[in-house]
């Protein structure tokens, strides 16, 4: 392991800690309300039309489930990834049921996801969840690559982070893989958008 692979393995352990921390002290009348709604800046970024990329989040995790609902309700393709192993890239799949979540089923990592079978798309918006990063739009993820991946892959994304304001750090280590973000959205703040 490289020295700057320690050092990620190393930031990602504290701030996981620290996101989930945070989550788990959260009263469940206040984690109902955070991330309810996009604010209007966010909003600013996402084109009439455009198919829009979520997560289903995992504990810790910001909250993208009534943004999802959010999009669905006003008419956007809404499409969740898809993951099948480790070292195979990252898809979207249309998201039709962001209530029941009837579409889903269980997938790697204890996470829900489309089925195979759901159309494939390609998202003009990414809301992507995160690990930590800095107000300069600089990312630190889970560590399997998913989303840089899918970024490098399709440059075009607006891709918007979303995470809580513990989750902010002065420096992570970057990487020529590392994909930047183009706006990041917290409960009490906006980073971006950047250049």
């Amino acid at each position: 392991m490289t020295d700057i692979s320690q050092h990620k393995a190393q930031l990602r352990e504290a701030l996981r800690k620290a996101r989930l921390d945070h989550a788990r002290a959260l009263p469940p009348e206040v984690s109902a309300l955070v991330f309810r709604q996009p604010p209007a800046p966010v909003l600013a970024l996402v084109p009439e039309g455009a198919v829009i990329g979520l997560y289903r989040a995992g504990e810790g995790e910001a909250p993208a489930a009534a943004y999802t609902r959010f999009f669905h309700e006003r008419g956007h393709t809404v499409a969740l990834p898809r993951v099948v192993k480790r070292a195979e890239p990252m898809h979207f799949h249309v998201h039709t049921d962001p209530w029941d979540e009837s579409d889903l089923e269980p997938g790697p990592m204890n996470l829900r996801q489309p089925r195979l079978s759901a159309p494939l798309v390609v998202p003009d918006v990414l809301f992507m969840p995160l690990v930590g990063f800095t107000e300069r739009g600089e990312r630190i993820g889970q560590g399997g690559g998913f989303y840089d991946r899918w970024l490098a892959d399709h440059p075009e994304t607006v891709a918007i982070g979303m995470g809580w304001d513990v989750q902010r750090v002065d420096e992570l280590p970057v990487e020529d893989h590392d994909m930047p973000l183009t706006a990041i959205v917290t409960p009490t703040r906006i980073y971006g958008p950047f250049a």
